[in-house]
């Protein structure tokens, strides 16, 4: 039985330092490619800016922020190309995950003004919009 707890207390702990470890690569992620604005910064930025929502299309199709254009990550990787560099890049998704993938992916191939939605979708509480035939 000691043996048991010893083997689960090891288990415990390797899930621990994984999970701990993957976080904080996605943080280093998320701050050395981009900056995470919340949602007062976001709303004031991006009539300028372009809005990219990363989710998938029946994801987007039930509801998404004004103004944004549904470019699922998957798809991103192809046609990253369709966004300018020069501009300033607002991602967002569910809860902040496929932003930090994408502001990484972009972030080594040149795109410096990379910005991510604090929180995701999720957390947003201004305008939205969804399509008319859901």
């Amino acid at each position: 039985m000691n043996s048991f707890l010893i083997g689960f207390d090891i288990l415990v702990t390797f899930i621990l330092v994984f999970w701990l470890v993957t976080y904080l690569i996605g943080r280093y992620r998320r701050t050395h490619y981009a900056t995470v604005i919340d949602q007062a910064t976001f709303q004031a930025g991006s009539h300028k800016a372009q809005v990219i929502d990363l989710r998938q299309k029946d994801a987007f199709d039930k509801g998404h922020i004004l103004g944004a254009r549904n470019l699922p990550y998957q798809f991103l990787k192809q046609q990253y190309r369709d966004l300018r560099p020069d501009r300033d890049v607002y991602l967002y998704d569910d809860t902040m995950t496929l932003s930090t993938s994408a502001v990484a992916f972009l972030g080594r191939r040149g795109y410096k003004h990379l910005y991510i939605l604090d929180g995701g979708y999720t957390k947003w509480t201004g305008k939205t919009k969804a399509a008319k035939f859901n």
